[in-house]
């Protein structure tokens, strides 16, 4: 009950503080502690709940890939992916890290006080969000275990921490571009014409 008190508290100090900061018109302030603070909450709420629902999706969206090329198994209850190969069975685990919850979280953070594009579209653009980063994180552990299956545990960490990595990073860097760089630049084209 102690930490949910605080961070009501906290959230409570973090809106007064983005008051301050709307009335100072101090919009670059504004929108880093929006969206730091934002980032901050929703992680700290999606403890467990958020988490659990993250894996379980992922790990059943993995499934299907999984049972499409018949060459691994997950069990979404449980965040596990099987991997059986030449009399080896190899066990991953999808959990918080994996689960693509803080990247998320970050970009909703960050989309929410996007002054560029007004709340139906930056809510629109949440939920796009939310699902490319769900099917990059599904790509990238589908990935990881097809390695697994064909070259086997030693693998895994070139797959998983290295190419695994680049291959979502890629696909995110894609959407922050697509959204925030360009999202921007189409904005000053559409002013200058208008």
């Amino acid at each position: 009950m102690l930490n949910n008190a605080v961070l009501i508290g906290l959230i409570i100090i973090w809106i007064y503080v983005l008051s301050v900061l709307k009335r100072a018109k101090t919009d670059a302030f504004y929108f880093l502690t929006g969206s730091a603070g934002l980032f901050v909450i929703l992680l700290l709420w999606s403890k467990p709940y958020g988490v659990w629902l993250f894996s379980t999706i992922l790990t059943w969206s993995a499934g299907v890939v999984g049972h499409l090329t018949g060459l691994f198994d997950t069990f979404y209850a449980s965040h596990v992916i099987q991997v059986v190969a030449n009399h080896h069975t190899s066990i991953l685990l999808v959990d918080y890290e994996c689960s693509g919850i803080i990247e998320t979280t970050a970009f909703w953070g960050l989309i929410a006080f996007y002054p560029v594009y007004d709340a139906q579209k930056r809510l629109m653009l949440a939920l796009i969000g939310a699902l490319w980063f769900f099917l990059a994180n599904t790509l990238r552990l589908s990935f990881v275990a097809i390695v697994i299956y064909y070259f086997g545990d030693g693998a895994f960490y070139v797959a998983h921490s290295i190419i695994g990595r680049l291959l979502f990073y890629s696909i995110a860097i894609l959407l922050y571009y697509l959204v925030f760089t360009k999202g921007q630049l189409v904005n000053q084209m559409l002013k200058k014409q208008g």
